[in-house]
């Protein structure tokens, strides 16, 4: 794939694996605004978070190059893959990078353990445009293609007005029919935790080991402002993020203490 100057370059990457069924969406609708490199590991890397690998060489792999796409299997973490191709397998910098489609939503604290998310963040902290999408659904038989049409209008709209460097878009689509969905929804991160619970089981020699399985507690779910709020009542939610993590609203009271 020669790429030109004239040509939009989109970053594709995923935390669920090159082989995942939202990946060869999101791919899909990418190749109709520019040339696609796709990054990804082989198996998943979900809850990998900002994660890197350090104490281990990262091997790359190109599988596939034709005139609109390159794939490459990477064996490190999302946020790995973004680093990688950018200093290293890509010819210039990306117009966009996109994330995803996360087979579960990212919503709310989500964000925090989500590799999906990590690959947008780590873009954006490269000045790139970068946008994380998510369905609204862990089901094997999850039907991703209700995503397409919003990958498409969220593509548009950044289309000539790129993101500021440090924010990126996190998308988290509601797992209803398309035609179910009422639109899209500029919101703010609903606050909420989730409630860990671990399994005690035994394995088959008798050793102990712990499942962790849980749930998502919505510290606010009458608030009508929350990407939580957005996707129990079908719409599609929209949330700017920042790598900013700063407290700004805590400073002056915490600068009275010091």
């Amino acid at each position: 794939m020669k790429i030109e100057d004239s040509d939009k370059l989109i970053l594709i990457t995923n935390d669920d694996g090159l082989y995942a069924a939202g990946l060869k969406v999101l791919a899909s609708v990418m190749e109709e605004f520019g040339k696609v490199v796709i990054i990804s590991a082989t198996e998943s890397r979900s809850g990998m978070s900002q994660a890197l690998t350090v104490k281990e060489p990262l091997r790359v792999k190109l599988l596939e190059e034709t005139e609109s796409r390159r794939i490459y299997a990477c064996s490190g973490t999302p946020t790995d893959g973004v680093k990688l191709a950018h200093n290293q397998l890509l010819e210039r910098k990306p117009d966009i990078l996109v994330s995803g489609i996360n087979h579960g939503s990212n919503a709310s604290v989500s964000v925090l353990y989500s590799g999906t998310m990590a690959a947008a963040i780590e873009g954006c902290l490269y000045g790139i445009t970068s946008v994380g999408f998510s369905l609204n659904s862990f089901s094997p038989t999850a039907d991703f293609s209700v995503c397409a049409d919003y990958i498409r209008k969220v593509m548009k709209i950044l289309d000539g007005s790129p993101l500021p460097q440090g924010i990126c878009l996190n998308v988290n689509i509601p797992a209803i029919p398309v035609d179910q969905i009422k639109g899209m929804r500029l919101c703010r991160q609903a606050m909420g935790n989730w409630q860990e619970e671990f399994e005690k089981r035994k394995d088959p020699m008798g050793r102990t080991y712990y499942w962790l399985t849980g749930y998502f507690q919505n510290s606010e779910p009458e608030a009508t402002d929350t990407d939580e709020w957005a996707l129990e009542n079908g719409y599609v939610s929209v949330v700017p993020i920042s790598a900013d993590m700063t407290a700004y609203n805590y400073i002056d009271k915490l600068k009275s203490k010091l």
